[in-house]
């Protein structure tokens, strides 16, 4: 049987396309290190989330080292406590656990400008650690369709110089074992879903 050389051309494009399309998924779950939010972070009760022994209420608290601090965040139709209300405050030359967790529907979270972005599960939390160089704002966005508000669910985030900080009590962290990278902001993921 004669193949036509043309034919030949794109049948043999199109198995490299298909080896490239896998290659970029299994790099994709195994070599950036993406993972789904499970209960690496813990579980928590969706309706009373700071009942739990793993989840604070709301707020930015001291961490066991010096210079980290641990970062709670509930997220809710439509906004996200703390952060839509009242901005995130944490210091410049930190390093920040994210702890977050969704009371009603999945949520997403990402903090716009960094690759800082993971899913907010209803009873699971999603931890991320970042490290701040320097003062910046961010913005706070769900970006998981949640609901007729999804569009108006923002906040902020603040980094702020370490001479403009004062915190709040001390809170032990758990351990990361991802490494990225994106503009002023090194950060390790643990339990997250997505992260640019």
């Amino acid at each position: 049987m004669h193949v036509h050389r043309y034919e030949r051309i794109w049948l043999v494009a199109a198995l490299a396309l298909i080896v490239l399309f896998i290659g970029t998924v299994t790099y994709g779950a195994v070599g950036a290190g993406y993972g789904m939010v499970d209960d690496t972070g813990g579980e928590v009760d969706p309706s009373n989330p700071a009942a739990s022994d793993n989840f604070r209420e709301p707020g930015v608290y001291n961490g066991s080292e010096p210079d980290h601090y641990d970062v709670y965040i509930e997220a809710k139709q439509f906004l996200f406590v703390p952060g839509t209300s009242e901005p995130v405050r944490v210091p410049a030359n930190s390093t920040v656990t994210f702890h977050v967790t969704s009371t009603d529907v999945m949520h997403g979270f990402e903090v716009v400008g960094t690759n800082i972005n993971t899913m907010a599960v209803p009873g699971q939390v999603a931890t991320v650690t970042v490290e701040f160089d320097g003062p910046d704002e961010y913005g706070l966005v769900c970006n998981e369709y949640c609901g007729s508000g999804h569009h108006t669910m923002e906040g902020t985030l603040k980094v702020v110089p370490e001479s403009q900080y004062n915190g709040t009590s001390g809170a032990n962290t758990t351990s990361s074992n991802t490494t990225m990278s994106g503009g002023n902001v090194t950060s390790t993921a643990t339990a997250t879903s997505e992260v640019n």
